[in-house]
């Protein structure tokens, strides 16, 4: 799948952009999968709220069944004062997740093949496994920021082997809130962990090295049916979209089988659903 220049850039910046790696049938078929499930949700008496500002104190029942299920989660501004939504349902949902890979066809096509088996395989994942799956809209006008993170935060192995699948549904530009990274970043420590004990959940940190600038981060503006693919150390963030156009992307995040997944990562799989490769 990957030239060795690619594999060499891979190892160097710590991503890789793939242009058209999907093609505009298979981008529709998401989306129109993704509203389906929007039109058919209807929120539990308790909202739940999707905001990486606030992980710890969002996380609550709904968020950890979630794990295993299809589950949508709202952005932190579609709400008013009055507790109504201040625009239709479909303009106000963050995300879907996080195991639509697994229990729906339609996104379990998507995110398997030959060609991303391929591409785990060149960057690195000798028995890749998918852990969570994320449809994220980035909402026009709402959309909320992504702060500062690293992927292995949240799916610890040892050695660290968490890799980010993160296609581009639709153009993502800085107009509306692309990927912003720093080459080479994933070369740095881990900074915090994200730790679940029974219901319980903490957010430790581990190393006081600072995230990157902006006068050294660099936008990933690419278009509709581009791939990128990146290591779990890899800092990167998104900022809110106040544009008029929405941000549809779809990530998955995969480890390596061979590697010891940590009985304290949020997600946790049963008998009854293993993770399972591309």
């Amino acid at each position: 799948m990957l030239k060795s220049e690619q594999q060499t850039a891979y190892q160097r910046d710590g991503y890789l952009v793939l242009p058209h790696f999907k093609s505009p049938d298979a981008l529709q078929a998401l989306r129109q999968r993704a509203d389906d499930i929007v039109d058919a949700f209807v929120p539990p008496a308790t909202k739940t709220i999707f905001t990486t500002n606030e992980q710890v104190r969002s996380v609550d029942r709904y968020f950890l069944d979630s794990a295993a299920n299809t589950s949508c989660f709202f952005e932190e501004e579609a709400f008013g004062p009055d507790g109504e939504l201040r625009q239709a349902k479909a303009l106000s949902i963050n995300k879907i997740g996080h195991a639509m890979h697994d229990v729906d066809p339609v996104f379990s096509a998507f995110s398997r093949g030959p060609e991303l088996r391929q591409l785990a395989q060149d960057v690195g994942l000798s028995q890749p496994e998918i852990w969570q799956s994320m449809y994220i809209f980035k909402q026009p006008g709402i959309g909320g920021e992504v702060g500062w993170h690293q992927d292995a935060t949240f799916f610890e192995t040892t050695p660290i082997t968490v890799t980010t699948f993160w296609f581009a549904l639709e153009d993502a530009t800085v107009h509306n809130g692309c990927l912003w990274t720093q080459p080479g970043s994933h070369r740095g420590p881990l900074r915090e962990r994200f730790v679940r004990d029974a219901d319980q959940v903490t957010m430790q940190k581990l190393d006081a090295t600072p995230w990157p600038h902006t006068t050294t981060a660099i936008p990933l503006e690419v278009e509709a049916g581009a791939l990128v693919v990146f290591h779990g150390l890899l800092p990167h963030y998104s900022a809110p979209n106040r544009s008029s156009a929405s941000r549809h992307a779809y990530t998955l995040h995969v480890t390596d089988a061979t590697a010891h997944y940590s009985a304290a990562n949020w997600i946790q799989r049963s008998a009854a659903m293993p993770a399972r490769g591309f």
